[in-house]
């Protein structure tokens, strides 16, 4: 019974990547909003039905890229000894995404939709749920540490600062090199992401004048 259940979960996955797969690929092909569900259903060869049993519309399907992003650094973060500050721990999940094409579906999507609003708000709304994630995992750290008291305020004033620099990256990025997604490009992404969580570890205080980035020193470098 095991075997088959997780037969049926590998199975479920493969259907959900196809829909994402066909989704990126025609959003390449026409661009955002000339596409239906129709049109993803028969290019992933599954039917109409089955798409609105693992999606509710064509945005959530291309959302969901963002959404493994999002989950994959979670699942990172949580891996980190519960003893660990969470800024620390947060910066170190997104260092774990050793690799820079990790990014790469993250930097596409935002490349490709950052101009309809409609995509632009399913966006949105993966890094709100991402928020909600992020206060939960921060809230488990602190049940588990004796004593801690949780407070609530800090949660979700950490949650919503950590996201706001994930955001802050991905503008910068975009600024910077467009819809460039060679390894070079995503390097510089995927370091924005750090970046951004250094600032936030050391208060935001003033870099010193003249001081290069990291981020322009590895562009400098490329």
């Amino acid at each position: 019974m095991s075997e088959l259940l997780s037969r049926r979960e590998l199975n479920k996955a493969a259907t959900r990547q196809a829909i994402t797969d066909a989704a990126l690929t025609l959003l390449r092909g026409k661009g955002p909003g000339n596409f239906t569900v129709e049109d993803i259903a028969d290019t992933a060869g599954i039917s109409r039905r089955t798409f609105f049993n693992y999606f509710s519309s064509t945005e959530a399907a291309l959302a969901s890229m963002t959404h493994g992003f999002l989950d994959t650094a979670l699942q990172q973060f949580r891996q980190r000894p519960a003893n660990e500050p969470i800024l620390e721990s947060a910066r170190a999940a997104l260092m774990q995404l050793a690799d820079p094409m990790t990014v790469a579906p993250l930097a596409e999507l935002f490349s490709l939709t950052h101009e309809n609003a409609l995509l632009s708000r399913s966006e949105l709304e993966a890094w709100d749920h991402c928020t909600e994630q992020i206060i939960n995992a921060a809230r488990e750290r602190f049940a588990a540490t004796p004593g801690a008291a949780v407070d609530e305020l800090y949660l979700r004033s950490l949650a919503g600062s950590v996201i706001s620099c994930g955001k802050a990256a991905m503008d910068v990025w975009f600024a910077r090199c467009g819809a460039d997604l060679s390894p070079g490009s995503l390097s510089i992404l995927r370091q924005l992401l750090i970046d951004a969580m250094g600032h936030l570890g050391a208060g935001f205080s003033s870099p010193a004048p003249g001081n290069a980035t990291s981020t322009s020193l590895l562009k400098e470098r490329l």
